[in-house]
């Protein structure tokens, strides 16, 4: 099975300006530069390490596409060691006193099965086995297609964060006063072969770059701003580095700048430096939310693409769901997915679907106008967000305000023509959706059977994929029962 959420594997500018192939299942973003962020949408709940699934809703991946630079794909990983609880060892104390107790046993399960160091980036691969990302990434770019635990075929290479794990870990650090491993140490950061590179004068020329920013003159702004942009995307050393150097509320700062081509290295940078995990926090805490969601709304296209999919990066967390959901971006969102470019539609769709998993977000999308939206891409004539405007409709399809407005748009005959002549994944959403639009709900059965869903439901059942079977022999089920009333 699939695994799907957010696992950030970006290693090169996050600002790239051709558009790849749209492949079936797979949101593809993309920006001006040398990235192609891959973002595959699946529906299905993803397996934590335990063999239990996390809650059971749709989740979203974001895969890498190797395009150069190696290095970018190996986050730094920093186990402290464990040392005796402060205990004084000067000489005159007796043998028995200066011998220091055994270090605290870290639970098996907080190890990398392939490093044996404690976790700090835990990720789940598609056998549901849990890894630290930087060696498990390693493993798959030497060519390696199994699980290292298991040896079992991976059915896809996605990284999906292990959030429950990764909390766990972080509340065993506390109990026991233990450091959590960070990206820096003493100028040095350490690879995951686990040597360290002395970044020191890394870290003053980006110092000196991140001062720059403050000046009060809007040519070092521009510049220093390209540059950071620049830094930002070639490498996990440069993020951890900018933000070490309290980059981040500066780059907010400069979020309301009425300089184009500072605002947009701007957004850019925070984009490039929320790929590193640990900075995802830093720039909440920056408030960088209302300046993220006014550049969404009044910069120019390429500002609003990439704040878009900065709001998507920033969604990760749970919690930050919420804050982006109350923040005023998803009517913003919503625009961008009505009058956006290509890119940008693509970047607005991947942020509300996943702002959209949160059950509070459903209602502020379908008040900001996403049904008539998403139908106009289902009846488009190129067909090219076919894909992405099914997955979402599937997600907000269980919430009661969606499905009255999805009803009322005359949502279901596109529906039922999708399930005849659309592709497989296509097929699969459309009755997933239907079904969920007539659960306990006589009068949507009613219209299905009226219009002729009967025989692509039935074609369905017979030959779509596992889910598309499923979905397809429940809803005949249903229709059958009305039949009987």
């Amino acid at each position: 099975m699939l695994s799907h959420a957010l696992a950030q594997l970006l290693n090169e500018e996050i600002d790239q300006g051709q558009l790849g192939n749209r492949l079936i299942k797979s949101l593809h973003i993309q920006n001006n530069g040398s990235i192609d962020r891959e973002v595959s949408l699946k529906m299905g709940a993803v397996p934590e390490s335990n063999g239990s699934k996390s809650h059971g809703v749709n989740i979203i991946s974001y895969k890498s596409r190797r395009l150069g630079n190696t290095s970018d794909h190996s986050e730094a990983c920093l186990v402290t060691d464990i040392d005796a609880d402060g205990q004084d060892n000067s000489p005159n104390k007796s043998l028995d006193e200066i011998k220091k107790p055994d270090p605290v046993a870290i639970p098996d399960d907080f190890l990398c099965p392939i490093s044996l160091e404690l976790m700090r980036d835990p990720v789940i691969v598609a056998t549901g086995q849990t890894y630290e990302r930087s060696f498990i990434q390693r493993w798959i770019d030497s060519g390696n297609a199994t699980c290292p635990k298991t040896q079992q075929k991976l059915e896809n290479f996605t990284l999906t964060p292990n959030y429950v794990l990764r909390s766990l870990i972080t509340q065993w650090c506390a109990k026991h006063n233990i450091e959590q491993p960070t990206g820096l140490t003493n100028g040095k950061i350490k690879k995951s072969d686990g040597s360290f590179r002395d970044v020191s004068g890394d870290i003053a020329a980006i110092r000196a770059l991140v001062r720059k920013l403050s000046s009060r003159s809007v040519e070092e702004h521009r510049t220093a701003a390209a540059e950071i942009r620049s830094l930002s995307k070639r490498s996990t050393d440069n993020r951890i580095l900018i933000a070490e150097s309290g980059g981040i509320p500066i780059l907010v700062n400069l979020l309301t700048s009425e300089d184009v081509l500072t605002q947009e290295n701007a957004v850019t940078s925070i984009l490039n430096l929320s790929i590193y995990e640990n900075n995802k926090g830093l720039i909440m805490l920056a408030g960088a939310i209302p300046s993220i969601v006014q550049v969404l709304r009044n910069g120019s296209m390429e500002a609003r693409e990439n704040a878009a999919a900065t709001l998507f990066s920033l969604s990760l967390g749970d919690e930050n769901k919420i804050i982006i959901g109350a923040s005023g971006a998803i009517p913003a969102l919503v625009a961008l997915l009505q009058d956006g470019s290509a890119r940008g539609k693509k970047d607005a769709a991947t942020a509300l679907f996943n702002l959209c998993i949160y059950q509070g977000n459903k209602g502020r999308a379908v008040r900001a106008g996403i049904i008539s939206a998403l139908l106009k891409m289902l009846t488009d004539p190129s067909n090219c967000m076919v894909d992405e405007a099914l997955t979402i409709m599937s997600v907000l399809a269980s919430h009661h305000e969606a499905k009255v407005a999805i009803v009322k748009a005359s949502t279901i005959p596109v529906l039922i023509d999708l399930m005849r002549t659309g592709l497989p994944r296509n097929k699969e959403n459309a009755a997933a959706i239907l079904l969920a639009l007539c659960k306990r709900d006589s009068d949507n059965l009613a219209c299905i059977s009226r219009l002729g869903a009967v025989i692509p439901l039935t074609e369905l059942a017979k030959s779509g994929t596992e889910r598309a079977k499923r979905k397809a022999t429940s809803l005949l089920e249903h229709l059958r029962k009305l039949q009987q009333l």
